[in-house]
């Protein structure tokens, strides 16, 4: 059996019915030089927070293609020795695919298509990356810019026992992690989202913060799990080794008491990353929110030396809810939630009523 060199050039051949549009045609073309081997180098990278006057288009790009499908425009540039594809959705993220005839070559066109044409950085705001797996695709990580309170101008938000707790991890440092898991429970509407968006910010000069939509089927599928578990770098995130904090919102099926049993290996492998041998030498802690009480909780995720944090995000008492309102009407002898006063606050309710909506503080 004879084997081509590994230089040589591969034949492609692109084959198109009814069923493909013309983005579909852009994604082809742009692999076209890298399936024959005529382009062996390809990278990826992903922007966000696009200026409205970024075109992703260097002066001395032909454009060869342009598609626009729904709120996606897509685009197919060529140069000396270098192909890209531009997607742009929503006008404020975009996705390049640069394939060349080496790396310097790929490199340099890459940085030209990209270089400013992302807005300054708000310092209100947070970088987070949203993981989700794609059938075709595998695991997606989208870098997005959130809103990010800073801890001292919404600490009163918290009831003084967890605000005392929510202190301490905003000032974890690397050198003083010692556990994992930062688990915060606590009923509905009482800021546990919040909370993790104020660490967002507060961390973020030495852990990339990134959210899974999918935690169901992160934990069911080992493949996405590696790779969550290995990374994507934010490529905005400075330079050295940073701490990645994984956010896992409303898991109380996966860590609940009788999870071994419902939820399979779900449980085993969460534990396996925080500090079994997927962790191992991964710099990652994994954030837990939950409605259910401590006492429901598997007793393995709660034991001692696997928590970095373990906090209990409640009410604030009768009189912590009176001096955060200003006002005693409509507040129950039991305290309120940050959602509950806010509606109140806000008229939401009539006087002596606690309501029943949960309102926008999470």
């Amino acid at each position: 059996m004879r084997t081509a060199p590994a230089d040589s050039h591969l034949p492609s051949v692109l084959q198109y019915d009814d069923a493909d549009t013309p983005c579909d045609v852009v994604d082809a073309l742009s692999l076209a030089d890298f399936v024959t081997g005529r382009h062996p180098w390809a990278r990826t990278v992903r922007l966000s927070r696009l200026r409205p006057d970024a075109t992703l288009t260097p002066p001395e790009a032909r454009v060869l293609r342009t598609a626009v499908e729904h709120r996606q425009r897509y685009r197919l540039l060529g140069g000396e020795g270098w192909t890209a594809r531009v997607v742009i959705w929503n006008g404020r993220d975009a996705e390049v695919t640069v394939t060349a005839v080496d790396d310097q070559v790929g490199q340099a066109a890459l940085d030209r298509i990209t270089e400013g044409v992302a807005e300054p950085e708000d310092p209100d705001t947070g970088r987070i990356g949203f993981w989700h797996h794609d059938p075709r695709r595998g695991a997606r990580r989208d870098l997005r810019s959130i809103v990010a309170p800073e801890w001292t101008t919404i600490r009163h938000n918290y009831a003084t026992t967890a605000r005392t707790a929510l202190d301490a991890l905003m000032a974890a440092t690397p050198e003083a992690v010692s556990g994992r898991l930062v688990l915060l429970h606590g009923a509905p509407g009482t800021g546990k989202t919040t909370a993790l968006r104020a660490l967002a910010r507060q961390w973020r000069e030495w852990c990339q913060v990134d959210a899974v939509l999918d935690p169901e089927v992160l934990f069911g599928d080992a493949a996405y799990l590696s790779d969550i578990a290995v990374g994507d770098e934010d490529e905005e995130g400075g330079t050295g080794r940073r701490w990645r904090l994984l956010i896992l919102e409303d898991c109380d099926e996966l860590i609940r008491g009788e999870a071994k049993q419902a939820a399979g290996q779900a449980l085993s492998r969460l534990l396996n990353l925080t500090d079994g041998l997927l962790g191992q030498g991964r710099d990652v802690l994994v954030a837990i929110t939950t409605n259910e009480d401590l006492s429901r909780l598997h007793p393995a995720v709660v034991r001692p030396g696997r928590c970095l944090a373990r906090i209990e995000v409640g009410p604030l008492s009768y009189g912590e809810a009176t001096e955060w309102l200003g006002t005693s009407a409509g507040i129950p002898p039991q305290g309120a939630t940050l959602a509950e006063l806010y509606a109140l606050r806000a008229g939401a309710v009539p006087a002596g009523a606690v309501p029943v909506e949960i309102g926008g503080y999470l």
